[in-house]
């Protein structure tokens, strides 16, 4: 108990706890884990940031009292994990076989294929489902000309499992979600503490094309944010007025890797180099931030009168405050046995694994308290993650 309460303590000392989850598709109830964990520890965060799959969890997070969320996380993924269509008797009796069978990396992988299989020729409930004509057949500028799936499910999914009024009413949750202008390929953020959230915006961060249609927001169309950027966290670094920042953040792909050997070894690591990417330099930005607002105060100490002249003031005020960063990362560390398919096998199996990965990586993170320590502010920003820390060790 008194370790819990110490590391609470640690974290009430940043004004802004921020949980930024990265897209990813099925991996992403490894975020889910790693939220439960966190649950547990009495850790709330008071932002939730996400991209595609990482703002649906981030959604029903926040759009949920604390003691629903959990449980509202379960039904989402025990819901989209199910196959659409006719393939949901078979994949309910495959799973009951493969609970009876001894597991192992082989059997997960075929079960995984099969998932995937399934993904792509009937969807997902509650979630998408594959249209009936090719969109190859169509012309019209329509959703059906221009996406395989139909995800009006996923709108019934998110208007069930997630209270938006909550979202947009509670002062003290915030929620951000990022999304791609279809016409003018920028980047655009949508914020609870700024604008109404509602299904829509959850639905245009996660429309990954060519699978899932653009959704129109006040007549712009916008795609999956992952095509950007497949994290939030730059957003959470440039917010301003800054404050002292514990961002937590839990990516579903890892930027080390092997060499490949195969095809498949191929497509499965150029897929998680592409969407690891923007991690890396985010933290890598906030570093080389941080190192050149400690150099210009250091500078300015060498003045004359050891201030900025009066009418700089105004201009140098973002670059001469104190706050600090805490970036603690959590990264997905993907199986032997699975392959280039792993974020669209939506398997029972699979998301119980991921979930369980989640949980047991917030458990070892958890067991470095000092990770939570306000950082130097002389320095202003400090990373940690557990994975590289066992790495080099």
């Amino acid at each position: 108990m008194t370790n819990r309460k110490s590391l609470i303590d640690k974290v009430a000392q940043y004004p802004a706890v921020a949980l930024v989850l990265q897209g990813g598709g099925a991996l992403g109830s490894y975020q889910c884990g790693v939220y439960e964990g966190l649950h547990e520890a009495g850790i709330r965060p008071n932002w939730y940031a996400g991209i595609s799959i990482g703002a649906i969890n981030a959604a029903i997070i926040a759009g949920n009292a604390p003691d629903d969320r959990i449980p509202r996380l379960r039904e989402f993924w025990e819901t989209v994990c199910e196959p659409g269509g006719a393939l949901t008797m078979p994949a309910t009796a495959i799973r009951q076989w493969l609970s009876l069978a001894p597991m192992n990396p082989m059997l997960e992988a075929w079960a995984a294929s099969m998932s995937a299989v399934a993904a792509l020729w009937q969807g997902q409930r509650g979630f998408f489902e594959a249209r009936t004509v090719s969109p190859f057949l169509l012309r019209d500028g329509s959703d059906a000309a221009t996406s395989f799936y139909n995800t009006a499910p996923l709108r019934v999914t998110l208007e069930r499992l997630i209270d938006f009024d909550r979202i947009n009413r509670d002062d003290s949750i915030r929620l951000t979600v990022g999304a791609t202008d279809v016409e003018s390929g920028n980047f655009r953020y949508f914020d609870s503490a700024e604008m109404t959230i509602d299904a829509e915006h959850i639905m245009a961060s996660g429309a990954l094309p060519p699978a899932f249609p653009a959704v129109e927001i006040e007549g712009r169309w916008y795609w999956d944010g992952g095509i950007v950027s497949n994290t939030p966290l730059e957003h959470i670094l440039d917010e301003w007025p800054r404050k002292d920042t514990l961002a937590l953040q839990v990516d579903l792909w890892s930027a080390n890797g092997h060499r490949p050997q195969t095809m498949m070894d191929v497509l499965e690591r150029a897929k998680d180099i592409q969407y690891s990417s923007r991690t890396r330099h985010g933290t890598d930005t906030v570093a080389h931030t941080q190192r050149l607002r400690t150099a210009l105060g250091d500078l300015i100490q060498l003045l004359p009168e050891k201030k900025v002249p009066d009418e700089l003031e105004e201009a140098f005020a973002p670059w001469l405050d104190d706050r600090v960063f805490n970036i603690i990362q959590l990264i997905y560390q993907a199986k032997p046995h699975e392959e280039q398919f792993k974020d669209y096998a939506f398997g029972a199996l699979a998301m119980n694994e991921h979930w369980d990965s989640g949980l047991r990586d917030t458990a070892m993170t958890l067991q470095n308290p000092s990770y939570f320590n306000l950082p130097n502010r002389a320095l202003g920003y400090a990373v940690h993650d557990v994975h590289r820390k066992a790495q080099k060790s």
